[in-house]
């Protein structure tokens, strides 16, 4: 097989008036395994199916690229988790890519458009996570509405959360070196204007690795392909949260999905239109990786790190060590000071509460603030729909009302170390 060979295949979304890559082979002739930094240097590719495309004669003279995906749901505690990543200086990161992907395969209620199917909008998402870890942020354009021009857009969503795409060279506001703190999602728009992707294409391969967080695949099995290819060093950082959380979570964010949910738990009456998938299909995405994971399958040795976002709240600096010893990087004293000055506020500035995203906060009281916001009912059905994955993910049962409220007794069971977590055998 020669590594110019390459497949793809285009869907034409006739209502977008553009045609979409959704699924292309990962051995594309332009970053293939046979140029650039993606050589098969690690025993995991030598002894894959992709030993046909690897040679031991090929080397690098850079410095092995760690690729690092923040996989997780929505209101886990992802953005704030992102931050231990975006801080340190030698990591491009970026927040959300895959919401372009999302908007142009979606239609207004969120359903796939007609003649897409998930296989199509997972293809599309892996084809876009691999150039982007080739820092070819071109190929984004393809996605972002309106279109860039000549390379240069105002619409990459969230760009305020990425230090790189909002601080010398992409961005000459702060050109002193001072590293600034976006206080809200508008504000490198606003200081640095417009991105230019050819500017942050460089920029990205400058850093030594980049990391990428993502709310919508669905499954880690989804990401074998990705894993298994032998250009990347991908690492999974697998964030999960209670479910009872994240739902209060949710409640709050997104108060017009959520409405019927709001009205349950402010009457006390579950109303007959609630959608209860809303929060069983998370709990069955979460414990199918939780499980994929922990079982330990060949692809994913050395590759999967769980995380309770409660353990990052209540021990922050030692779990982002934790982290950075499964990434194989150092905790750099600029990750270390953010922690410090951002796990232990009180939100004083009214700002920070009306930004969904902050993630200044007292970590540990957040962690479990939801049972004092959420219903017993509610909480009730939540743990006969969900479990399954609170019993493998270590989160107790309350039985009462006074339970629920009684903060001076953690509902997270402490597990030291990945191997207390066991995978569920039926």
């Amino acid at each position: 097989m020669e590594c110019s060979w390459k497949t793809v295949l285009l869907l034409v979304c006739a209502s977008l008036g553009v045609q979409y890559t959704a699924i292309r082979t990962l051995r594309d002739s332009r970053s293939g395994p046979c140029q650039g930094v993606y050589q098969c240097q690690n025993k995991h590719h030598r002894e894959s199916n992709w030993r046909t495309l690897c040679d031991d004669s090929w080397t690098s003279t850079e410095a092995p690229r760690k690729h690092i995906l923040l996989f997780a749901t929505t209101r886990s505690g992802s953005s704030f988790t992102g931050q231990l990543l975006n801080q340190h200086p030698e990591i491009f990161y970026m927040f959300e890519p895959l919401y372009h992907v999302q908007q142009a395969f979606t239609n207004s209620s969120g359903r796939l458009r007609r003649g897409l199917d998930r296989r199509a909008l997972l293809g599309a998402y892996r084809d876009l996570l691999l150039n982007l870890y080739n820092c070819d942020l071109h190929f984004i354009e393809s996605y972002i509405r309106p279109e860039p021009q000549d390379h240069v857009t105002n619409f990459l969503f969230r760009r305020s959360s990425s230090h790189a795409l909002c601080s010398p060279p992409v961005c000459m506001e702060g050109a002193d070196g001072q590293v600034l703190e976006p206080p809200e999602e508008t504000w490198c728009t606003k200081k640095c204007g417009a991105l230019n992707l050819t500017l942050a294409s460089t920029t990205c391969l400058s850093r030594g690795h980049i990391a990428i967080k993502t709310v919508r695949i669905p499954e880690v099995g989804d990401l074998r392909t990705l894993v298994e290819d032998p250009r990347l060093d991908l690492k999974i950082i697998h964030l999960v949260r209670d479910p009872r959380a994240i739902l209060a979570s949710r409640m709050m964010a997104f108060s017009d999905q959520f409405r019927a949910w709001k009205i349950w738990n402010a009457t006390g009456r579950q109303p007959r239109y609630v959608d209860l998938s809303q929060i069983t299909s998370t709990c069955k995405d979460m414990v199918a990786s939780a499980e994929t994971g922990l079982q330990k399958p060949v692809w994913l040795q050395g590759r999967y790190l769980l995380v309770r976002y409660e353990d990052l709240a209540f021990n922050p600096q030692h779990k982002a060590t934790e982290i950075y010893q499964f990434l194989g990087l150092e905790t750099e004293d600029r990750v270390q000071a953010w922690i410090t000055k951002n796990t232990n506020s009180n939100l004083s500035s009214p700002s920070e509460w009306n930004y969904r995203y902050s993630t200044t906060r007292d970590s540990r009281v957040t962690a479990e603030s939801w049972r004092l916001r959420l219903g017993f009912d509610i909480v009730r059905t939540v743990q006969n729909l969900c479990n399954k994955t609170l019993a493998l993910l270590g989160y107790k049962l309350v039985q009462s009302a006074a339970q629920l409220r009684n903060l001076s007794h953690s509902l997270v069971e402490t597990r030291r170390n990945l191997e207390t977590f066991q995978p569920s055998l039926s």
